[in-house]
């Protein structure tokens, strides 16, 4: 008898999510069949119309779940008891981390995103809006604050900071000379010398 591995014995949604994950990194977005997806699953196409209406729904959520644990991380950091500073950069280094311990869900999104709906896309761009003002709202107190300079817009900081963490999947390797810990410090450190007064 095959024993389980903790994919087969995982709840029906979380093996669906991670199939279209492994096949979208492979094979592409628009070159991975539902029925290719509900194979590697091992479930049937009713139990993916149960959980997700499409496999847009699949795109979406794979995006949606690392978003999530973004921002819950961010609020956490921002609502902490420490100086602006320290809260910013432990925030900005937290992005930088999850993204790349989910690396396949972002690369997947970034290169997928134009197959999503009208409707969809808004969705998504609502809750990345949310994550960059909550972000954002760190930056601008430290400058209320003269912790941070004024000189460069705090709009212009974020997506500076944020265009680093899109390019990660281009260029990140987990075998590469930089750790993502140490890949993170360095663009956090960066953020903050960009905002030394």
């Amino acid at each position: 008898m095959a024993k389980a591995t903790d994919e087969d014995t995982a709840p029906v949604p979380q093996r669906l999510l991670a199939a279209a994950t492994r096949l979208f990194a492979e094979q592409g977005y628009d070159r991975t069949s539902v029925q290719e997806i509900v194979e590697a699953a091992g479930v049937t196409k009713g139990a993916l119309y149960h959980y997700f209406g499409s496999k847009e729904d699949l795109l979406q959520e794979i995006y949606a779940r690392v978003l999530r644990l973004q921002q819950e991380r961010l609020d956490a950091f921002a609502d902490a008891d420490a100086p602006v500073e320290q809260r910013l950069r432990d925030a900005a280094a937290d992005v930088v981390v999850t993204t790349i311990e989910n690396l396949d869900d972002a690369s997947i999104f970034f290169r997928s995103m134009h197959h999503l709906s009208p409707e969809k896309n808004k969705q998504v761009r609502v809750e990345r809006r949310r994550y960059h003002e909550r972000f954002r709202a760190l930056v601008e107190e430290g400058q209320r604050s003269g912790v941070f300079s004024t000189a460069t817009p705090a709009d212009l900081i974020v997506d500076y900071h944020f265009g680093s963490v899109h390019h990660l999947s281009t260029w990140y390797r987990p075998d590469g000379p930089l750790s993502q810990q140490e890949v993170a410090d360095h663009l956090a450190d960066l953020l903050l010398r960009a905002l030394r007064p």
